[in-house]
């Protein structure tokens, strides 16, 4: 009986976790067994709230010696659970994972969420490298499957894409209404009918809040609130950078730093526009296809997953990486634009991520590999059993065929 076990370091927030979960549910949903292996943390009870078993094991940690450890206890609980296929989602717990897997027979396959770094390359690599050492690797984009096969060499059928995807149920514009949006004006003191151009991402340097800003000193519209959502995380200086950068603005436009929002589709749907400055390659861009969903306009960088989910000019814009000029005139472009042009990218927008990027779509074709790559163990195991009962005769010819 199949049963597919998912391994990740933990289950904090983040898009490993979220998709971790949706798969399980997919599998659930499906009638498949299924459950899941971490270090713990604050998803799991809604894992549990699925009916999939959740096992807590300290697959977070690098130390050499407990990841030997670990690969002992997975090879029993792989074993206890009858396991036929095995899916990482991360380094640290690949490493104890293959070691788990050449000790029962199982297969397994892992997910590259981005692109890691390489340097110092021959140490970077040969740990990056337990990732490629499955039967299979998903990729979440075309961006990270080039970057697989350019870095490490490998070969582009052992590579499947699978976008990551936007729940077009949860971030649907029809279940967000008008209270929503007046709480949230209400809250950051956004007066109705002004334009909002909003960021989303923590306050890091490269996912360039100050290129934004920069853009918005160059604009020829003034009369906008640019909303800067996302925690510094304890990066504090580029926080207050940020901030007297916003001041040297004198206040038009008028620039709102939030923390956190719980609501993201209300927040998208009070924003006019979202704004993507990454001046590093995202691997997917989850929130480009969130804001898409939500049938709004998405401004950026052209490189990494938003050259996949932005068709330029129709589903979208593109500009070149950390060129606020190029930022700023784009932005104007929109403001410019009549409502029926606005409405018509919108809904395109929303279409391609229904088409394209959906979270449905993500997990059938994860369901559907899971099913391949089962039935071609199970064809490679037949094929093992039958060679190795086969009587060779002294002459090297099969005994039966005499």
């Amino acid at each position: 009986m199949t049963c597919i076990i998912q391994v990740l370091p933990a289950l904090q927030q983040g898009g490993v976790e979220r998709g971790t979960i949706e798969i399980a549910s997919a599998l659930q949903q499906a009638g498949i067994k299924n459950l899941v292996i971490s270090a713990g943390g604050c998803m799991v009870s809604e894992l549990e709230a699925l009916g999939v078993e959740h096992i807590t094991l300290p697959v977070n940690t690098k130390n050499p010696f407990k990841i030997f450890l670990n690969a002992k206890k997975l090879a029993e609980i792989f074993k206890d659970k009858g396991a036929t296929l095995i899916h990482v989602r991360s380094r640290a717990p690949a490493w104890s994972v293959k070691l788990a897997c050449r000790q029962t027979g199982i297969p397994f396959i892992a997910s590259f969420h981005g692109v890691y770094k390489t340097e110092p390359a021959w140490i970077k690599k040969k740990y990056n490298s337990v990732m490629l050492a499955g039967e299979h690797v998903i990729a979440v984009s075309e961006h990270v499957k080039k970057h697989i096969i350019d870095t490490y060499g490998t070969a582009p059928e052992k590579i499947t894409v699978i976008h990551r995807g936007a729940d077009v149920v949860y971030f649907n514009p029809a279940n967000v209404s008008e209270e929503k949006l007046d709480i949230l004006r209400q809250q950051w003191h956004i007066p109705s009918g002004v334009p909002v151009i909003t960021l989303v991402g923590r306050l890091t340097a490269w996912k360039g809040q100050d290129i934004l800003l920069d853009a918005c000193s160059k604009m020829q519209h003034k009369d906008f609130v640019c909303l800067l959502v996302g925690s510094d995380q304890g990066r504090v200086e580029y926080h207050q950078a940020l901030e007297k950068q916003a001041q040297a603005l004198y206040g038009k436009p008028q620039v709102i730093f939030v923390e956190a929002c719980r609501d993201m589709p209300a927040l998208y749907r009070l924003s006019t526009i979202i704004v993507n400055a990454s001046t590093e390659p995202e691997a997917f861009g989850r929130t480009i296809a969130e804001a898409q969903a939500m049938e709004r306009i998405v401004v950026a960088t052209a490189h990494g997953g938003a050259c996949e989910t932005i068709q330029n000019g129709q589903t979208g814009f593109l500009v070149p990486v950390k060129d606020s000029s190029a930022l700023a005139e784009a932005l104007d472009k929109i403001l410019d634009m009549s409502p029926e042009e606005i409405k018509k990218i919108e809904k395109q927008a929303r279409q391609s991520v229904w088409d394209n990027f959906s979270v449905q779509k993500m997990c059938d074709s994860t369901l559907a590999l899971y099913r391949c790559l089962e039935e071609k163990a199970a064809v490679d195991t037949f094929k093992n059993l039958n060679e190795e009962s086969i009587p060779v005769s002294e002459n090297g010819q099969d005994s039966l065929k005499e």
